[in-house]
């Protein structure tokens, strides 16, 4: 497989900006991100109370296009956020937020367990984090460990190394906090209720060439890949590569 584009400086912000031309440029991943943000958007909207919508780790994406009353955030300076600031000490006062939504965002977050105290402050009752991570099944294992720069370690320690923010990452953090430690998780956050852990998207980012490979599958090819993991949803667990967590705040 050819290299659709060889990536260097993994932390500079031109590659995040590179990494938005990529996604907004290739078709098939392009509709993979929709469909995502479609998701994000409306579970968002389903939060009847007041409040402001944050996206983090906003600089690689699109969201604002198609959602434009979320706050844009990145820890880089980027042009086209509306706020820089670290995950770990939110800009916002308590009891502010309806919703944080990000997308392969919590993997690259050096102390996670930082972030989830500042969610519990910044939500207000019913608010949600919403996020979509990578999984850690039988085939994302296997890809990610294979074919993937960033590293693996579901047996991993929960928090990474600091002042890297994308070279430096375990995407399996969100195994570890909301499968692997759930117990610790409910402990440590009691005002944060996991609602739900979703395993989804065997196929379509990998047909899609992600932000390093040529697409795999002409852009019509779309449709029928989305139907046929439908059809395999029963084996999500096993070939999920992504998966939708969703964190409610207590009333």
């Amino acid at each position: 497989m050819k290299k659709y584009q060889r990536l260097y400086d993994l932390d500079a912000p031109q590659t995040t900006l590179l990494h938005r031309e990529i996604i907004q440029r290739k078709t098939l991943l392009k509709r993979l991100y929709l469909d995502w943000y479609q998701t994000l958007i409306h579970k968002s909207r389903q939060i009847r109370e007041k409040g402001q919508f944050l996206e983090i780790g906003s600089g690689g994406g699109f969201l604002k296009t198609v959602f434009p009353e979320v706050i844009t955030s990145d820890i880089l300076d980027l042009p086209m956020v509306d706020i820089v600031c670290n995950a770990e000490r939110l800009p916002f006062g308590n009891a502010s937020l309806c919703s944080i939504m990000m997308v392969n965002v919590f993997h690259h977050i050096p102390r996670p367990f930082m972030f989830l105290r500042e969610a519990e402050r910044t939500l207000i009752p019913s608010g949600k984090i919403l996020m979509i991570e990578p999984a850690n099944s039988l085939l994302s294992r296997f890809i990610y460990r294979k074919f993937h720069h960033e590293p693996f370690d579901p047996d991993g320690a929960m928090e990474i190394m600091p002042g890297n923010p994308l070279s430096n990452s375990n995407q399996a953090l969100p195994y570890i906090y909301f499968e692997r430690e759930k117990e610790s998780f409910a402990k440590n956050f009691p005002e944060l209720k996991l609602s739900s852990i979703r395993y989804h998207t065997p196929f379509r980012y990998i047909v899609s060439g992600g932000l390093s490979m040529n697409a795999l599958l002409p852009s019509f090819c779309y449709l029928p890949v989305k139907i046929m993991e439908q059809l395999l949803s029963p084996l999500s667990r096993q070939i999920g590569l992504f998966c939708s967590i969703d964190i409610e705040k207590r009333i």
